[in-house]
């Protein structure tokens, strides 16, 4: 819809009704210009697809989707990819019950210190790999709430975090059908000691010092 609209600098959408939309994907992506999204006032219920929402925005600053409904969402790729110097996320009103890709979710959200998932429901994804890879400014990440039953692949999930120092991953599972290759890629900052986990023979696989 907006998408390569790579001039604008603001967007008001405080009128919008998308109670029948079932698509958002690629909606903004690459509106490099774009400095703030405000999208609170929308009802996205109906939605299923939120792929590359956000994807290349890379001059976002602040967006706000405290009442954004994300109930019916599956697909959650790329959302947020190389929004390069947003700090902060507020997600807290996020529904995740039904979302099974996060691929690259927040992969290159280089200037990202803060996310809070801790509403976040993963039962059903079953794809994280390289969710946050990139996110350089990270320095630490509570996903104690993360169950990941069905999770197949995690590969290069936390890659190139090189700030990340400890990690909560107390609900984690892994099992012999998950990929977990490169999870801890260039992390240079991290220990085992530091990553909390169930399993303590999981940490081998994860080769971290």
């Amino acid at each position: 819809m907006f998408s390569e609209c790579s001039s604008l600098t603001n967007i008001n959408l405080s009128n919008f009704n998308i109670n029948s939309v079932t698509n958002m994907s690629w909606m903004f992506r690459f509106c490099s210009s774009l400095t703030n999204i405000d999208l609170s006032n929308l009802n996205a219920y109906n939605v299923t697809n939120m792929s590359y929402i956000f994807n290349n925005c890379s001059s976002l600053i602040n967006i706000n989707l405290s009442n954004f409904n994300a109930n019916n969402v599956t697909d959650m790729s790329h959302m947020f990819r190389q929004c390069l110097i947003l700090e902060d996320i507020n997600l807290s009103s996020f529904k995740t019950n039904n979302v099974t890709n996060m691929y690259c979710m927040f992969s290159g959200c280089s200037s990202l210190t803060n996310i809070d998932l801790s509403n976040f429901n993963t039962n059903n994804v079953t794809n994280m790999s390289e969710m946050f890879r990139g996110c350089s400014s990270l320095t630490n990440i509570d996903l104690s709430n993360f169950k990941t039953n069905n999770s197949k692949d995690m590969s290069f999930m936390f890659s190139d975090c090189s700030s990340l120092t400890s990690i909560n991953l107390s609900k984690f599972k892994i099992h012999h059908f998950t990929d977990i290759s490169m999870m801890f890629n260039d992390c240079k900052k991290i220990a085992k000691n530091n990553i909390i986990i169930k399993d303590k023979k999981i940490l081998n696989e994860f080769k971290i010092n």
